[in-house]
């Protein structure tokens, strides 16, 4: 037979009692957090998906022994990993206590406040309050095409006659004269020179150093979206990707690299000139930009162009060929450039389009495809457009657009076009 015992309300009166005594000398004995000091170490930059380090130090200048729990608070997207922390300091000890960092975002990523709460003897009750102790890390574009660069280097020295083989293009730097043969263009004889010997000379050309490039970094509503599905990377990354790569080659190859960036107006430029860390530098300019809700002012971003100097260059746009966006935006403003500059259009292509294209099982996949192809015969048709008006357009997607856009530079140069 169980038998419940029922206590009776002066003994709940006396246990609360009790424990509240407990628990008020516990909060009353419990050091305060004012005699702790905290000092943070500067996180530094870091590539996006790196991780990084916050170093803390914090030290117990009281007379009390202090038993702390320390909460270090990132905004969520520094990813912020094992950032609470039980110290217990004798007087006068310190500590460095470590939070971990994971950034899943690019840009300034901020602390926002150390939350301390110290504890009684008893362990019932704390005392705790938030202070700010600023820091921030810097999350930069993550380059991951570099692995391209080597083998596009490679390339580049056979180009320029460092390698074995050397290559000679109709280029605008003058390279040797020898006896014409037929096929050669009439327009390079050189009649002086055939006037003292008895054959024809021609003269022959090579690809031109120290050229201009000037990369432009589309950061409209174009670029907000991402390729390759849920899962998929934002268009702008991608573009970024392109960029840094292009800029290492050209860089590399002696070329002069500007870059200009905005969507209604210019969000950043660079004048690189032929910097050796130019990847470095665009890394920095481009790690505040975010996609703007907003159609792309080219009248504006063509200025910006022609402001950094009249001289004739590669002019990379990277834009999304997105055909009502071009059709209204970019159209009216592209003959300007093409006076002036070679051209080349490197958009994101989202591989979704195609797999809607090809997918017809069902009535639902039948209207995506539909859509679809109704959308890739526009973009082709945009494309055919571009190429009408002397703009060549690299279309890939987010994973192959950086090579190509490289190997465009390298036949380019081959060919002495730029």
């Amino acid at each position: 037979m169980a038998v419940v015992l029922r206590p009776t309300g002066g003994t709940v009166a006396l246990w609360l009692l009790a424990v509240t005594l407990l628990v008020g000398v516990d909060l009353l004995l419990a050091p305060t957090t004012g005699s702790v000091g905290l000092h943070r170490r500067p996180p530094g930059t870091v590539r996006l998906g790196d991780p990084a380090e916050s170093a803390m130090t914090v030290a117990n200048d009281g007379n009390r022994t202090v038993r702390l729990q320390l909460r270090d608070a990132w905004q969520p997207s520094a990813g912020a990993l094992t950032n609470r922390h039980r110290v217990t300091l004798a007087s006068g000890d310190r500590r460095v206590v470590r939070t971990m960092l994971q950034p899943w975002r690019r840009g300034d990523l901020r602390a926002v406040g150390v939350t301390l709460r110290s504890w009684g003897p008893l362990h019932l009750a704390a005392k705790q309050r938030t202070y700010d102790v600023p820091g921030t890390v810097r999350s930069l574009p993550p380059f991951e095409s570099r692995k391209h660069l080597p083998s596009r280097l490679a390339q580049l020295r056979e180009l320029d006659g460092r390698a074995a083989v050397r290559v000679r293009g109709a280029g605008t730097e003058f390279d040797s004269l020898r006896e014409y043969v037929r096929g050669d263009d009439v327009r390079s004889i050189d009649w002086r020179a055939s006037a003292r010997t008895p054959h024809v000379v021609v003269r022959t050309w090579q690809p031109e150093r120290d050229r201009r490039v000037v990369l432009v970094l589309d950061t409209s509503r174009t670029a907000a979206g991402r390729v390759g599905g849920e899962d998929g990377v934002p268009r702008l990354d991608a573009a970024m990707d392109a960029a840094l790569l292009l800029a290492a080659l050209a860089s590399r190859a002696g070329d002069r690299v500007d870059f200009v960036a905005g969507d209604r107006r210019v969000r950043a430029r660079l004048r690189a000139a032929g910097a050796r860390d130019i990847a470095a530098r665009l890394q920095e300019s481009m790690a505040d930009l975010e996609p703007v809700i907003a159609e792309a002012d080219w009248d504006t971003l063509a200025g910006a162009v022609q402001g950094f100097g009249r001289q004739r260059a590669l002019v990379v746009l990277l834009t999304p060929v997105e055909p009502s966006a071009i059709q209204q935006g970019l159209l009216p403003v592209l003959p300007a450039l093409t006076r002036h500059h070679r051209v080349v259009l490197a958009s994101v292509r989202d591989p979704e389009l195609n797999r809607l294209a090809d997918e017809r099982s069902t009535v639902d996949e039948v209207y995506d495809a539909a859509a679809a192809e109704q959308e890739l015969r526009r973009r082709e048709w945009t494309g055919e457009v571009l190429h009408r008006l002397g703009v060549h357009v690299v279309d890939a997607d987010a994973e192959r657009l950086p090579p190509a856009l490289a190997d465009h530079y390298l036949v380019l140069k081959a060919q002495g076009l730029l």
